[in-house]
C-alpha cells in the first residue's frame, strides 16, 4: 500500500521508541502515509495499524482526532486559514473570504480541477505573524494581505 521509501520513512519513526512503544510512531507513520497518497482511506489507516502491530481502532482515534488528518480525498494543495481569535482579529476571516473568492470555493470545498481544497484550521501558534494559512500541513505563510494570498496561489499553480 506505500512504497519501500514511505516504508522506510515509517521504519525511521518507529526506530525513534523502544521496541514494544511502536504505536508511539502513528502520527508519523500517518503524517507519511498522507504524504504519499494525499489522504487517508480507511485500508491504509488499518494499514499502518497492523504494520505497528497495534488494534486498527487506534490509529483511527488519532486520524480522527487531529485535524491535520484527511480521510477524504483532498486537492493537489490544501489551503488551512486559522480563523481562531487572534488571527480573526488580525484579518483571518478576511483572508478566508478573499481565498473563497479567488478559488469559487468554500471550506472543506475543493476546486473542479482538484488543485485546492480550503480548510478552516485552529491555532498554529504563530499569532504574531497573523493572519496565517498552512500549505499541504508543512508550509506556514504568515502576514496573508491579499497580495500575499495571490503570490502564494501564482507560486502553487
Amino acid at each position: 500500500m506505500l512504497t519501500t521509501q514511505s516504508l522506510a520513512l515509517i521504519d525511521r519513526e518507529v526506530a525513534k521508541y523502544p521496541a514494544e512503544q511502536k504505536r508511539s510512531a502513528v502520527m508519523g507513520a500517518l503524517r507519511i502515509a498522507q504524504t504519499e497518497h494525499r489522504y487517508l482511506s480507511n485500508e491504509m489507516i488499518e494499514f499502518i495499524a497492523n504494520y505497528l502491530g497495534i488494534a486498527p481502532m487506534m490509529a483511527l482515534e488519532v486520524a480522527t482526532f487531529y485535524n491535520m488528518y484527511d480521510l477524504k480525498p483532498v486537492g493537489q494543495h490544501k489551503i488551512t486559514v486559522c480563523t481562531n481569535l487572534p488571527c480573526a482579529l488580525s484579518g483571518g476571516y478576511t483572508a478566508a473570504h478573499y481565498i473563497k473568492q479567488k478559488l469559487g470555493i468554500g471550506f472543506n470545498e475543493t476546486t473542479p480541477d482538484g488543485k485546492f481544497t480550503l480548510k478552516e484550521g485552529e491555532c498554529m501558534g504563530a499569532c504574531g505573524y497573523a493572519p496565517v494559512m498552512l500549505v499541504n500541513n508543512h508550509s506556514m505563510c504568515s502576514h496573508m494581505t491579499p497580495e500575499a494570498i495571490d503570490k502564494k496561489l501564482a507560486e502553487l499553480e
